[in-house]
């Protein structure tokens, strides 16, 4: 017997329909429109080659990832004496200090978000690329975890300028962003396009059809 099962619900390419990304409208795809009819923006069934492109631009964050690590962030000058600080000395001298919730801001959105999103992207994109059937309500959810949690990522851009505006009231002492802080700018902003150049809707392309993947990824 041919088609999905009874109990399966359809596709919105069974039903001849595309989601446009711009407006959320369901357009029907019967005549093959090229733009939304309501708002005029470009459709896709699947987004523009989506498993080359995350893959790219995760590569890239990853190789920024490493000097936005081992570059300090932030120079402080206090009474004449001077110390550069990379994000994890920071975490550690906040956290000394007292500042723990500096400390854990600055962790969580330096550290711990680039990390969970590395993850959960390779994870998406390795059973993607497998056709993998495992999880996929679950992997949708982490797609959008990614998605909300990626905008929180400058939190820690924020707190060094936070930080720095914070010191220069102080008459003997100053503080000045380092190259760390560009790198890590450069993490948080390849991270979000790799997020958004995935389509989640290759999660449920499982089934056998026609097309393959690289020919369905490149409509």
């Amino acid at each position: 017997m041919n088609g999905p099962p009874l109990d399966t619900p359809p596709q919105a390419s069974d039903l001849n329909l595309c989601l446009c990304h711009s407006c959320g409208l369901a357009c029907d795809m019967t005549d093959e429109p090229d733009a939304c009819p309501r708002c005029d923006a470009a459709l896709h069934r699947r987004k523009p080659d989506p498993i080359t492109r995350t893959w790219a631009y995760m590569l890239a964050a990853l190789v920024f990832y490493i000097p936005a690590n081992l570059l300090p962030v932030m120079n402080t000058q206090m009474l004449g004496n001077g110390a550069d600080s990379t994000i994890i000395s920071g975490v550690i001298e906040f956290w000394q200090s007292g500042a723990w919730d500096i400390a854990l801001i600055i962790f969580i959105a330096s550290i711990a978000v680039p990390g969970i999103k590395f993850v959960v992207l390779t994870l998406l994109l390795v059973t993607v690329q497998r056709r993998s059937t495992w999880a996929q309500v679950q992997r949708a959810k982490l797609y959008r975890l990614v998605e909300v949690i990626g905008y929180w990522s400058m939190l820690d851009v924020l707190v060094v300028a936070l930080v720095a505006a914070l010191v220069k009231f102080q008459a003997l002492s100053d503080i000045e962003p380092r190259p760390g802080i560009l790198f890590f700018g450069l993490v948080v902003v390849f991270t979000m396009l790799s997020a958004m150049s995935f389509d989640p809707r290759l999660i449920w392309d499982t089934q056998p059809c026609e097309e393959t993947l690289d020919e369905v990824a490149s409509h």
